[in-house]
């Protein structure tokens, strides 16, 4: 695992984005960013690639991606991290999962992308052009989208759901987010990620 800590400043308040992606070639890689309120970097992790085998794609079925993205990859990054943030963002709707083995709100981000997972049928996948000069294209895995029951509200400019476990939870998140200045983009960190993740990979191909 590759991890980079800039333990100069550690605010109370912080924010985390967690995504994985799929190298065709290598499996999955898990990226993990922290964030100031501001949109500066406190801390960046990524897991070394994990990739399935055919006997737990027939055995885990439907549940596979919510193990391996939210048990496997969300928990093991997020319980590693140094900074504990107010609330996790993700773009992918496996990743809720997570928000089982941690204390800190795990909440999605609707993008185009998370709304298509959404909607795709077994198999189908999501690809995401790299800005790298080399013109990479990763793939955000969506073999089985999870059946949650979700829960849908705003802040500020972005479209966010969570599981809805408790009927105070959303209000939780909003007074956690209450800092965050309005035109704040919470899916731009995910870019961010994607490329440091190809970083840490020396650009390797996909």
């Amino acid at each position: 695992m590759a991890d980079h800590d800039n333990s100069e400043s550690k605010p109370k308040q912080s924010l985390g984005f967690l995504t994985v992606l799929e190298c065709p070639r290598d499996g999955l890689f898990g990226g993990y960013l922290a964030l100031t309120f501001l949109g500066r970097p406190l801390e960046f992790r990524c897991t070394a690639p994990i990739k399935p085998n055919r006997a737990q794609q027939i055995l885990y079925g439907s549940t596979l991606d919510p193990y391996l993205y939210g048990e496997q990859i969300g928990k093991t990054l997020l319980s590693g991290a140094t900074i504990s943030p107010l609330v996790v963002f993700t773009d992918q709707s496996a990743i809720l999962a997570a928000g089982d083995c941690v204390d800190v709100p795990v909440v999605l981000v609707q993008t185009p992308t998370s709304e298509k997972e959404a909607q795709d049928t077994a198999g189908n996948q999501a690809e995401i052009p790299s800005s790298g000069s080399n013109g990479k294209t990763w793939r955000v895995h969506a073999a089985h989208a999870p059946d949650f029951n979700l829960a849908h509200f705003r802040v500020g400019r972005n479209h966010l759901a969570t599981i809805a476990r408790t009927e105070n939870e959303q209000a939780t998140i909003t007074e956690r987010l209450a800092g965050l200045t309005e035109s704040f983009d919470l899916a731009e960190p995910f870019t961010r990620i994607r490329e440091a993740i190809e970083e840490a990979r020396g650009g390797g191909g996909s």
